[in-house]
């Protein structure tokens, strides 16, 4: 049984025209919107915890204007996409999910993926696994943890935050990982697809799903992204911020471990915290297309 934000909660979102389309991943819908021509090289956008494809909404337009066909999903328990109980979350199920969306549903070809926190924890497995489908990655603030080194001292207490808070206060979660004041509309656009706190499992789970040890159900499937990581010679862009505390350490191992990030400039995305798409996020934009058409 899975819950389904009515489409009334998303009507008048700020900046955000994109209808959106729906693909079938096992038995849930995903929700997902598109930018820029059809024919054009593909970026698949995935966001991260606790937000969904609007965080995109700045770089979706630059993309598409360099001719870049941007798809942005709506991770399951997101967005518009079905929200299903606990039990049916796992870092294992959510790769799933984006790849069935992403290769089976929409048959995405030459790849140039981009994540964000939770977008590029799934979207590097997805790469990692399936390496014939991807063309570049972007990792933009994110990183592959494996439970072989501690979490900062800020992430465990966004972990616990989260956990233990009566009320999720979601607009105020991106709040604070945003160097910008958001307005009252785009604090209650990230509000939308969570009507009361039973549809807020997801955004509750997410935090638990991060590997902190090797014992992790998890970790065996990183230790084997990172295998193929290591050896991957396609193009790579570190695309971070300087201001995020809880990934911006993960910059500078992503350059030196992956060869395909060797051999160019990495860009630093100045005034920009953890959302940098919602700081930054037409600078953001200009840094992918100009990776993926430069």
């Amino acid at each position: 049984m899975a819950l389904r934000t009515e489409d009334s909660r998303f009507t008048d979102l700020p900046d955000f025209p994109y209808e959106p389309s729906y693909g079938t991943v096992g038995a849930l819908r995903m929700a997902y919107v598109t930018a820029g021509p059809p024919d054009g090289p593909v970026a698949l956008l995935l966001h991260g915890e606790p937000t969904w494809s609007f965080l995109y909404r700045k770089v979706l337009p630059v993309l598409a204007d360099a001719g870049i066909r941007a798809v942005a999903p709506d991770l399951v328990g997101f967005g518009r996409s079905d929200k299903p109980a606990a039990a049916a979350h796992s870092y294992a199920a959510h790769v799933e999910w984006v790849r069935a969306l992403a290769f089976d549903v929409l048959d995405l070809r030459d790849v140039t993926v981009v994540g964000q926190d939770w977008g590029g924890l799934i979207g590097l497995r997805v790469a990692a696994e399936h390496p014939d489908r991807v063309a570049r990655i972007v990792a933009a603030n994110t990183g592959l943890p494996t439970g072989e080194h501690g979490m900062p001292d800020v992430w465990w207490q966004f972990r616990r935050a989260v956990e233990k808070a009566p009320t999720l206060d979601i607009g105020r979660f991106v709040q604070s990982g945003c160097r910008t004041v958001l307005s009252d509309e785009v604090r209650a656009a990230y509000d939308a697809p969570f009507p009361d706190e039973s549809y807020k499992v997801a955004a509750r789970l997410m935090p638990g799903l991060v590997p902190v040890s090797l014992e992790d159900p998890a970790a065996p499937a990183n230790l084997a992204a990172w295998q193929v990581l290591r050896k991957w010679e396609k193009p790579f862009l570190c695309a971070f911020s300087d201001g995020d505390p809880i990934t911006g350490p993960m910059a500078p191992v992503l350059r030196k471990l992956i060869p395909g990030a060797g051999r160019r400039e990495h860009p630093v995305i100045a005034g920009a915290g953890h959302f940098l798409q919602e700081d930054a996020g037409e600078v953001l934009g200009e840094e992918i297309a100009r990776f993926m058409t430069g």
